[in-house]
């Protein structure tokens, strides 16, 4: 399963032939099981695609572009639904392809009276932020290089937001090319996750919104229907909200086998369920208790960020550890300073 780069090149050329197949299928065949079946043998060849990918990186991009967020968007356009169904023009080619295969989302109704570009964007970094994150990644890699003389439950924290800067990054510098190219004003990735008040205002407002906005017509909905004929309608919310998290945890259970090719051990998939239950028993107070107000953001962010950073290292990190992720994220980031260095010396030396 080896071949470095042409081997990624040969995987997206035939995902771009595939969502070729997708956006064909979309115009001959209405919405519905037909479609379904038409569209399914994509959904599973994108399941093993990113096996036949043998950089790290690329491969662990490609499991998360591919065999979560493009997959469930194919599930939804098969029936008509999400991001790939616009309503009432259809997508052209490029931009369903785009909107396929990157962790991208259009904005919905922008105000009328700004041009695209001059859209605000909440939750979108300044660059004094990026900034700011940059050099926490310079500070981690400095660390990384004496990480004999830190403690390692100091260093598990630091890759926790070493994950979270870097991810942040990534999908920004992924939605920069998309919008140039495109020409479309997109929603944004992360809307500052560290500002988080309560569990449900990080999971549903602002972390990872891309996946968000997959799983609630993808999962939440469908199965808060079903559970409205067993239960009334204000507690079907429990049940889905549960749902979702399950269904996150395999999925990133899935992205970790791509990544190290090792048997689950299930543990991720029991952050993202304690996460849900969590989440369900705050909303379960606030619905008994009928509160309309909450703590302080100023000490509501602090416990909420310190829950997750704490379930993280306890149940997410062991696997990323043992796919050795931390690894090859440490050597890239050491390899960046030590380049910087080397160029710093070189102008010095010259100029």
């Amino acid at each position: 399963m080896g071949g470095g780069l042409p081997n990624f090149l040969l995987v997206w050329i035939l995902v771009l032939a595939l969502l070729c197949y997708c956006h064909k299928i979309g115009k001959l065949i209405d919405k519905g099981t037909t479609r379904l079946f038409a569209i399914l043998p994509v959904i599973c060849i994108f399941l093993v695609l990113p096996l036949y990918i043998s950089v790290f990186n690329l491969r662990a991009l490609s499991s998360f572009f591919l065999s979560w967020l493009a997959n469930f968007k194919l599930l939804l356009f098969a029936l008509d639904q999400g991001p790939l169904s616009p309503q009432p023009v259809p997508l052209s080619l490029p931009h369903f392809i785009a909107l396929a295969c990157l962790p991208i989302k259009i904005q919905q109704n922008p105000p009328p009276n700004l041009s695209p570009h001059k859209v605000p964007r909440k939750g979108l970094s300044t660059p004094l932020k990026y900034f700011i994150k940059f050099l926490l990644l310079v500070l981690f890699g400095y660390m990384y290089t004496k990480e004999e003389y830190i403690h390692s439950k100091i260093i598990f924290l630091v890759y926790v937001i070493h994950i979270y800067i870097g991810l942040e990054f990534i999908l920004a510098m992924v939605g920069a090319v998309a919008r140039a190219f495109l020409g479309i004003e997109l929603e944004p990735q992360f809307d500052e996750p560290y500002l988080a008040s309560s569990l449900q205002d990080f999971w549903g407002k602002r972390w990872n919104l891309m996946v968000t906005s997959v799983l609630h017509p993808a999962v939440f909905n469908p199965v808060r229907s079903l559970f409205s004929r067993f239960m009334t309608k204000k507690w079907t919310l429990l049940p889905a909200a549960i749902a979702s998290f399950l269904v996150s945890g395999i999925m990133h259970e899935l992205i970790f086998y791509h990544i190290g090719r090792r048997k689950p051990t299930w543990e991720v998939t029991c952050f993202f369920l304690l996460h849900g239950v969590c989440l369900t028993i705050e909303i379960v107070i606030k619905r008994e208790l009928n509160c309309s107000w909450g703590l302080p953001r100023v000490v509501a962010a602090p416990l909420v960020v310190g829950f997750v950073v704490a379930t993280a290292v306890w149940l997410f990190m062991p696997t990323v550890v043992r796919c050795k992720i931390d690894v090859e994220a440490r050597m890239e980031i050491i390899a960046f300073i030590n380049f910087v260095k080397g160029v710093y010396i070189y102008l010095k030396n010259v100029l």
